[in-house]
């Protein structure tokens, strides 16, 4: 083996009987020096990696470079209600408007307020429909408890710009956040419509039922062979239809009932009767939330 080539093997290895650290400096495209230090306890002794090791005290998202997900902005604060039925509603002028009747049971209650300072955003949380304390589990029932609230099944959160003028036991009413004429978004499941085909699930046409027809109700091709030789995701086919959470944007609110605790929303609402939604005032960008 000639001499320059024992030379460069000799010191790229590291030798366990040199007394002073070996520091090698290695060049790179773009001008900058690598050095790694074989002995120096604070880096991986590798002769191609100088980069320090982080302590196990940093947080996780900043170790692994995870981004932190926000939830957007609320409008406003909202409340939860229960969906009674849809009927035909006659305005003064004898117009016949569909509207959805929405019922509220006992709940609607601030169960927390949250602040920058403690959980890094403003939000209120509100609670809604009053159950058994044996439905929920402990720490359910310990966190309603330390708020000093009835037990309720349900807890959603309205993220704020401002959380001025709530507080912790506070119940909300519907005619105090809205009037008749606002803007609303609704959400809430879906109902669940099970396996379903293409023809339902994405309005697809059949093909011929006679004239020798074999392909009545099937999906037909999917794809080519060779080229891509795969299916594109997103493809349409049949499967699970409905059961997802969907939101109605900006839907008038077109009566209030006080007597009889009802809400009248023009148009349908996601769910079969008995379905839990969610009733927030409508998102305006550049209005009553930031562009941002």
């Amino acid at each position: 083996m000639p001499i320059s080539s024992m030379w460069s093997v000799s010191s790229c290895c590291y030798c366990p009987l040199l007394v002073k650290p070996t520091t090698i400096t290695f060049a790179t495209a773009t001008g900058v020096s690598l050095n790694s230090n074989f002995l120096s306890p604070t880096t991986i002794k590798s002769p191609f990696h100088s980069f320090s090791q982080t302590p196990l005290s940093t947080p996780r998202n900043k170790r692994f470079g995870l981004g932190v997900v926000a939830m957007s902005f609320d409008a406003g604060v909202g409340m939860m209600g229960t969906k009674l039925g849809m009927m035909s509603y006659f305005e003064a002028d004898g117009k016949v408007v569909p509207v959805t009747v929405v019922g509220f049971k006992e709940g609607n209650i601030v169960s927390q307020v949250k602040n920058e300072a403690t959980d890094g955003y403003d939000s209120v949380q509100v609670g809604y429909r009053r159950v058994r304390d044996k439905k929920l589990t402990k720490p359910e029932l310990g966190h309603l408890e330390k708020a000093g609230v009835i037990p309720m099944r349900h807890l959603q959160e309205f993220r704020l710009q401002s959380i001025d003028g709530f507080e912790v036991g506070q119940k909300l009413a519907f005619e105090e956040l809205f009037k008749e004429g606002d803007l609303v978004d609704v959400s809430g499941n879906t109902i669940g419509k099970g396996f379903q085909g293409g023809i339902k699930r994405h309005n697809f046409r059949r093909g011929q039922m006679t004239h020798g027809s074999k392909s009545h109700r099937a999906l037909g091709s999917i794809g080519a062979g060779t080229t891509p030789g795969r299916v594109y995701k997103g493809k349409k086919m049949p499967g699970r239809m409905g059961g997802t959470k969907t939101k109605i944007r900006k839907l008038k609110i077109v009566k209030i009932d006080n007597d009889l605790r009802v809400v009248m929303i023009k148009g349908a609402l996601p769910g079969k009767p008995g379905n839990l939604l969610r009733i927030a005032p409508a998102k305006i960008v550049g209005k009553n939330i930031p562009k941002n």
